[in-house]
């Protein structure tokens, strides 16, 4: 038996550098920082709607100065939270159900500020 790395072994195998696979956890890390950085110090109205809904409520998450891919991927972030439905567009977050609290929290935890209206 040789005395090769069973890292490097495997990264042969799926044609993957072992160094690159270590170092995704920070550019993850790193996109959140720019989603906040994009964001800046502009207030975050969370707000519950029911019309046009047949009395159904929704939570509005508005005034969100994020790229589209931002926006989407904190949507789908906060909807995995409530574990409810929901879309993103507009620089608007549409969330089903009264989830004001949870919603605020998540955002401040973020860094985010945010306010219920």
């Amino acid at each position: 038996m040789d005395n090769r790395d069973w890292k490097s072994m495997l990264g042969e195998a799926f044609n993957i550098n072992p160094d690159e696979a270590a170092n995704t956890p920070a550019d993850d890390v790193q996109e959140q920082h720019t989603s906040l950085d994009e964001q800046g110090k502009k207030m975050i109205d969370i707000i519950l709607d029911k019309k046009g809904r047949n009395g159904k409520k929704a939570t509005i998450i508005a005034n969100l100065d994020l790229s589209e891919d931002n926006l989407k991927e904190l949507a789908t972030e906060l909807k995995r939270l409530c574990s409810v439905g929901g879309s993103a567009r507009g620089g608007e977050i549409l969330i089903q159900g009264d989830m004001r609290e949870k919603i605020l929290n998540h955002l401040k935890n973020k860094g985010f500020k945010a306010r219920i209206i």
